[in-house]
């Protein structure tokens, strides 16, 4: 068995699978990190419940990794893969990127589990490239070796953001006064959908209901309320702040294309896509993703997939450990 785990900065997964990663798990749990003593001990309590003794582990995380080693940064946690191996007698332990983990969970999933917003003309010797958008943007690329694929994560979410029309750059501007440098990540992300919806306040248009507004102000997740006015049809300007987040995230993802040369397929990860999915296939994120120029009639035959299981990170920790056979 292999002991998968995806731990992001507010909750953790983990599961145990069978070597045949395809399957469903085993055994699973989740778990909020708020209140947890330490990782370990949640792993420790997870092992117990199971009943069972993994021969791998392999855990995503949401954060830079170097010598096998996480500091979260967005949680008070040093994740350490030879502290794990001592507390739960697993030799074979492994750390990998939680963007890297859903590159590889991918390849897990049926085709009921991704929604097509570009059919495209896939290309199977092509390139293929995922992008993920939540608390932040993360970038992959997967290059074709032979028959399979490599996978390569980024920290693509940190390029510069290029504005595209006058009003963008006016956006733009308005986040220099905030941020200083201005990435991608600053408006495709969660928070980059309230940065969007402040600088429409700031602009003061389009007109806001008061209740709403006073709604979002008071709101613990100002981009939950933001996407929820916009889709229940409350707010012209949660409404235009949602459609301008979907242009540049489609923008985006056809900058990542182009970079990979992601004949082969774009996947569009991330919590935040599957939740307005009406929105990401209503054209507008198709007609960012190929203006193009000259290269927007290559990039019409690019599929473009949703990545509609929220669980695909655990499953590609369980299939990286499978992959680079660490339970041999």
């Amino acid at each position: 068995m292999i002991l998968a785990g995806d731990i992001g900065g507010t909750k953790t997964n983990l599961a145990l699978f069978d070597q045949a990663v395809t399957q469903a798990p085993r055994f699973e749990r989740h778990y909020l990190n708020r209140g947890q003593h330490s990782f370990i001990d949640m792993v420790r309590h997870f092992l117990w419940d199971s009943g069972a003794q993994p021969h791998a582990a392999c855990f995503a995380v949401a954060g830079p990794i170097k010598d096998g080693r996480c500091a979260m940064p967005n949680l008070p946690w040093v994740i350490d893969v030879g502290a794990i191996r001592e507390a739960i007698k697993i030799e074979q332990v492994a750390l990998i990127n939680d963007v890297e983990a859903t590159a590889h969970g991918i390849f897990t999933l049926s085709p009921e589990q991704l929604m097509a917003i570009n059919p495209g003309t896939p290309d199977s010797t092509g390139n293929k490239a995922l992008i993920a958008a939540g608390t932040g943007l993360g970038e992959a690329i997967l290059f074709r070796d032979g028959g399979h694929y490599r996978v390569s994560p980024s920290e693509g979410g940190h390029t510069d953001f290029a504005p595209r029309t006058e009003e963008e750059l006016a956006l733009l501007r308005f986040l220099w006064t905030q941020f200083g440098h201005v990435s991608c990540e600053r408006l495709v992300s969660g928070p980059g959908l309230a940065n969007i919806y402040d600088y429409l306040c700031f602009a003061g248009h389009p007109e806001e209901p008061r209740p709403v507004a006073e709604r979002i102000a008071g709101a613990a997740d100002r981009s939950a309320a933001i996407a929820r006015a916009a889709i229940d049809g409350e707010s012209p300007r949660c409404g235009r702040a949602l459609e301008w987040f979907i242009s540049v995230y489609g923008a985006e993802a056809g900058n990542l294309a182009l970079k990979a040369l992601a004949t082969g397929g774009v996947y569009i990860g991330g919590g935040i896509a599957p939740k307005v999915a009406a929105n990401m296939t209503d054209g507008q994120f198709m007609r960012a993703f190929r203006d193009k120029g000259r290269l927007s009639e290559m990039l019409s035959a690019v599929p473009v997939m949703l990545v509609l299981e929220p669980k695909t990170a655990l499953r590609g920790a369980a299939a990286w450990a499978e992959n680079n056979r660490l339970t041999a």
